[in-house]
C-alpha cells in the first residue's frame, strides 16, 4: 500500500471521527403565541381553551401570549389565570401597551412577564359595566384572588454573607395593592391610590422579568435562540361560541324563551313568540351542548319543565305540585347546562361556578318577569298589534249587551224570605229557588221576610217587610 493510499484512509477515517463527534441538528424550541387583544370575556376564554388545548396537541415547549387589554369580566378572567397556573407547559406575556385589571391577573399568573417601553400593569379594581366601583364583597374576592395568583409564584432564596432570606418574587401586598386604595407600601403607592406600573417599575419591583419590543426581543431575553413560532387562529365558530355563551346573551336568550312561552300560551295562535322562544333555546343549549357541558338529560329536565307548566296552565288550574315542579325543572335544567359536571358530581366545578350559572339563570327570568309585565301592558294597549289578541270594542248596556240573566228583573217588588243573613250580602229565597241579594239598609237576619226593591248590575236589593 502507497503512501498515497494510507493518506486516503487516515483522511476518512478522520473525517468520519469528526462527523460522530458533531452533535445531531439541534430540534428547534416550538413557540406557540396567541393574542389577547380585546376585552376579556367568555371569547377570550374560548380562544384560551382552544389555544392551549393546540399547544398541547403540538408538544410545545412554551406559550406566549401577546397581551394588550384594558380589562373585562373577573369571572372569565379568573378561568383564564387558573388555566395558566395549572398548565405543565410554560407560559409567558408580553404585554404590548396594557395589561389592565383583567389583564393584570392573568398578566401575573404567567411564568414570566415581558413589557414594551411605555406599557402599563395594574389598577384590577373591580368595576361594573359603567365603570363605577363595584362594593367591598367583589373587591374582597378580586384581593384575595390577585393575592393567591402572587404568592403561586412561590419565593426565591436570597444568599446575603451567612444569612439566608426568602423574597416573594412577586410580592403579594404589591399585587393587592393594584385592587385595594386603602394599601401603604413605602416607595411604592400611596393610600387613596390604586396601583399601576410603568414597565421600568414593574422591573424594579418584581412583576416584569424585562423590556421587549417585539416578540423575538422576547424569546431571546428567554435565551431561546432556535425556535419555530405557531400562532393561535381563531376559528370563525369559535368567536360565535364565545359570543352566545357571554352571560349577558345567556340572559337575554332566557328572558326570550320564557316570554315567548308566556305570550304563545297568553295568545295562542299566533305563532311568532312560540317560534322566538325556539330559537333562543337553540341559541342557548346549542353551544353549551357542542362544548359538552350541555348534557342531553339536562335538556330533557327543562323541557319536562315546560311541560309541567304548560299542564298547570291548561289542564289543572291553580298553583300546585306540577307548576312548582316545572319551575323548578326549568331552572335547574338551565342552571346544569352551564355546569361542566358529570350527573350530579359536580367535583371541581366550584360553589362560585354553581352561583355564577344559578345568578344568570336567575337574572334572566327576572328579567323576563318584568319584561312580561311591561310588554302585556304596552301590546294590549297597542291600536296595531293589541287588536289582533285582545278585544278592544266595549259592550255597553245602553246598546243592549248584559252579562248576566235577564229574567232576573222580573223579580222586583216581589217578596222573599232571607234564606240566611245579609250582612249586607247573603241569600234570598224566591218560590224555592235561591238568589244572592244585598239588604239596602241594616242587618237582616236568616228568615225575615223581605221585599226585592231593584235590580242593578246584575244584583238584587231587598228590604225588611215590617
Amino acid at each position: 500500500m502507497n503512501q498515497k493510499h494510507i493518506f486516503s484512509i487516515c483522511l476518512f477515517f478522520l473525517m468520519g471521527l469528526i462527523a460522530w463527534a458533531q452533535p445531531a441538528d439541534s430540534v428547534k424550541t416550538q413557540v406557540y403565541t396567541y393574542k389577547i387583544f380585546r376585552e376579556i370575556g367568555s371569547t377570550s376564554w374560548i380562544h384560551t381553551q382552544e389555544a392551549f388545548a393546540e399547544a398541547e396537541a403540538m408538544q410545545a415547549d412554551m406559550i406566549l401570549l401577546h397581551m394588550n387589554t384594558y380589562g373585562g369580566q373577573v369571572v372569565f378572567a379568573d378561568s383564564i389565570r387558573t388555566k395558566i397556573l395549572n398548565s405543565h407547559i410554560p407560559v409567558h406575556v408580553f404585554i404590548d401597551n396594557n395589561a389592565a385589571s383583567a389583564g393584570a391577573l392573568i398578566s401575573i399568573a404567567c411564568d414570566s412577564i415581558y413589557m414594551r417601553p411605555g406599557a402599563n400593569i395594574g389598577a384590577a379594581t373591580v368595576v361594573n359595566q359603567s365603570g363605577e366601583k363595584m362594593p367591598d364583597k367583589y373587591q374582597s374576592y378580586m384581593r384575595s384572588t390577585i393575592r393567591a395568583t402572587a404568592e403561586a409564584h412561590g419565593k426565591d432564596t436570597v444568599v446575603t454573607g451567612k444569612d439566608t432570606t426568602y423574597v416573594w418574587r412577586r410580592d403579594p401586598h404589591i399585587a393587592e395593592a393594584m385592587v385595594d386604595e386603602s394599601i401603604y407600601i413605602e416607595n411604592v403607592v400611596d393610600t387613596g391610590k390604586i396601583l399601576t406600573f410603568t414597565t421600568l417599575e414593574a422591573i424594579e419591583h418584581g412583576f416584569c422579568e424585562g423590556q421587549a419590543n417585539n416578540i423575538d426581543e422576547v424569546l431571546q431575553q428567554l435565551q431561546v435562540y432556535d425556535y419555530e413560532i405557531t400562532t393561535f387562529k381563531p376559528s370563525f365558530y369559535d368567536g360565535l361560541k364565545g359570543f352566545l355563551t357571554s352571560p349577558i346573551l345567556q340572559g337575554i336568550l332566557i328572558l326570550v324563551i320564557m316570554g315567548g312561552i308566556y305570550f304563545e300560551l297568553q295568545t295562542p295562535g299566533v305563532g311568532f313568540p312560540l317560534l322566538a322562544a325556539a330559537i333562543a333555546a337553540v341559541l342557548y343549549f346549542s353551544p353549551l351542548y357542542i362544548d359538552g357541558l350541555a348534557a342531553n338529560w339536562e335538556i330533557v329536565i327543562f323541557i319536562i319543565g315546560l311541560v309541567l307548566i304548560g299542564l298547570e296552565v291548561f289542564v289543572i288550574p291553580g298553583f300546585g305540585v306540577a307548576g312548582f315542579s316545572g319551575i323548578v325543572l326549568v331552572v335547574g335544567g338551565l342552571t346544569l347546562s352551564l355546569l361542566d359536571n358529570d350527573l350530579f358530581n359536580f367535583d371541581g366545578v366550584g360553589f362560585s361556578k354553581l352561583l355564577e350559572a344559578l345568578g344568570i339563570v336567575l337574572s334572566g327570568l327576572f328579567g323576563s318577569l318584568l319584561a312580561i309585565i311591561y310588554l302585556s301592558k304596552k301590546l294590549l294597549s297597542s291600536s296595531t298589534f293589541g287588536a289582533k289578541i285582545a278585544l278592544q270594542t266595549q259592550e255597553n248596556v245602553e246598546l243592549g249587551y248584559i252579562g248576566v240573566e235577564a229574567s232576573m228583573g222580573n223579580l222586583v217588588g216581589q217578596e222573599a224570605v232571607a234564606f240566611t243573613s245579609l250582612r249586607p250580602s247573603g241569600k234570598i229565597t224566591v218560590e224555592d229557588e235561591q238568589y244572592d241579594a244585598v239588604a239596602e239598609a241594616g242587618f237582616i237576619e236568616k228568615g225575615t221576610p223581605v221585599k226585592i226593591t231593584r235590580f242593578r248590575h246584575g244584583q238584587l236589593y231587598v228590604i225588611k217587610i215590617k
